[in-house]
């Protein structure tokens, strides 16, 4: 809950309301665009790793389901390790693996080092939330939630030409390595501007329903893959 603050301190409130909600919007710009921004970058992808093209779809799916799959974790864990911790680490753990997609060499490595990355994006997103929702004001709040929501819908759409441009002059490796000195900044950001409160009573985990709900997503994603791969039958 917001406590009352003097008339001096409110100023100082705003402006670090509007950090936060700033650091938000750069964290999931930059996680929705790593949804989209590879997509142009798999024929040079594939000819370095000696696969095709359409194989490399597993990487962009596999990121998408990922995120699906993890977000309804993130309000737990804010609670009970504090909102702070996670979301410095979400941050890392999503620059670390960046960096890990872009040496990859193989399918399976690749694969994998996109699964990290997404489970590091999915904890971005519901602890940014929630941050900045106890940060900020409610007279604040639709404006500062519209300038996130703008940012998570821009990335898509500038993900495939963004991508392009950096596999034309810089190869595809950079798509991943540019993501390095934004993690830091971000450590940085959200170690110095987050508190690191935390709830006073936390339930259980639903460790049932979790699996429940991911395995709904994953049968979902699996299952329309499937129905779109099918070729259509001609008229007789």
């Amino acid at each position: 809950m917001i406590s009352p603050v003097r008339g001096d301190e409110e100023p100082l409130r705003q402006h670090r309301a509007m950090q936060i909600a700033a650091l938000f919007a750069a964290a999931l710009f930059m996680e929705n665009l790593d949804s989209t921004i590879i997509v142009t970058a798999l024929p040079q992808m594939a000819r370095s790793s000696s696969t095709d093209a359409v194989g490399l779809n597993i990487g962009v799916t596999a990121y998408t389901l990922t995120l699906a799959v993890v977000i309804p974790i993130g309000g737990w864990m804010t609670d009970r390790f504090g909102a702070r911790r996670v979301f410095a680490t979400a941050i890392a753990i999503f620059t670390g693996a960046s960096v890990l997609g872009g040496l990859s060499q193989r399918l399976w490595s690749f694969t994998a080092r996109r699964v990290l990355q997404g489970a590091g994006g999915a904890m971005m997103t519901p602890v940014g939330r929630l941050v900045m929702l106890r940060a900020t004001d409610k007279r604040d709040l639709v404006r500062l939630i519209s300038y996130v929501a703008l940012s998570g819908l821009a990335a898509p759409v500038l993900g495939p030409p963004v991508g392009g441009a950096i596999t034309t002059y810089l190869g595809w490796r950079w798509i991943f390595f540019l993501n390095l000195p934004l993690g830091l900044i971000g450590i940085w950001y959200a170690r110095a501007l987050i508190s690191d409160e935390r709830a006073a009573s936390v339930p259980r985990f639903d460790l049932s329903g979790f699996l429940l709900c991911g395995s709904a997503c994953v049968s979902l994603i699996t299952g329309s893959n499937c129905w779109t791969g099918r070729r259509p039958r001609g008229r007789r």
